[in-house]
C-alpha cells in the first residue's frame, strides 16, 4: 500500500523474516513522510513479530495486517506518548509510544522501543539495521528513534497535536506494506 502523500505518514515496508532459536521476527524498513516528502533522518529498520498479519484474532501473536492506520497518543501503564521516562534501562516505564487505531479486533498495537531479539506481541519496534537474527535490537537506539518520530509528529502537527494521552492525532498515519511475494 503506497503512502497517500497527504499528512504525516510513517511508512513500514516489510522485507522478510529473521529467526533465532525457533523465534521469528518480521523485519523491514521505515521512513517518515510530510505530505509525501521523505524526512531523511527519520528512517531505519522496523521490527515486528512473525507474519502473516492478522487483525481478526485478539492476542494471536502475529503482526498487524498490512494497511493504513490512523494514529493516537498512547495512554497506557507501560507506554505513553506524553510523559514518558528517558532511561537507558528497558525495564523502566513508561516508555515512549504511539498507538495505531482501527486495527480490527486487535488493541494496543503500538510503535515503541524494542530490545533484545524482539519486544513486541504485534507492535512495531524501530531500530538501526539488523544484520541477522542473532543481532539484538539496541534499546537506547530504538528509544531514541521512537522519540525522534514522536517529536517530529508533534512539530508537524503544531497546535493540533493532542495535549493528553489517549486521543487521536489528526492527519497522521502508519502505512504498512507486506513482504513482497517470493520472499
Amino acid at each position: 500500500m503506497p503512502i497517500s502523500g497527504n499528512g504525516w505518514e510513517l511508512h513500514i515496508r516489510r522485507q522478510g523474516e529473521q529467526s533465532r532459536h525457533g523465534r521469528k521476527r518480521t523485519v523491514g524498513s521505515y521512513q517518515v513522510y510530510h505530505d509525501g516528502t521523505a524526512q531523511a533522518p527519520l528512517s531505519g529498520t522496523s521490527v515486528e513479530t512473525k507474519g502473516p498479519g492478522d487483525n481478526a484474532v485478539r492476542g494471536n501473536g502475529r503482526c498487524v495486517e498490512a494497511g493504513r492506520y490512523p494514529l493516537a497518543t498512547q495512554n497506557g501503564s507501560h507506554y505513553v506518548t506524553l510523559g514518558y521516562l528517558v532511561s537507558s534501562d528497558p525495564d523502566q516505564t513508561p516508555k515512549p509510544g504511539l498507538e495505531l487505531l482501527e486495527t480490527g479486533n486487535r488493541t494496543e498495537i503500538l510503535v515503541h522501543p524494542g530490545h533484545g531479539f524482539l519486544a513486541s506481541v504485534g507492535c512495531i519496534n524501530l531500530t538501526s539495521a539488523l544484520a541477522s537474527g542473532s543481532t539484538d535490537i539496541p534499546f537506547v537506539d530504538s528509544r531514541t528513534r521512537v522519540i525522534a518520530v514522536i517529536d517530529d509528529l508533534k512539530s508537524y502537527c503544531g497546535s493540533r497535536f493532542p495535549h493528553y494521552n489517549g486521543h487521536p492525532i489528526a492527519n497522521s498515519w502508519v502505512v504498512i506494506d507486506d513482504v513482497p511475494s517470493g520472499k
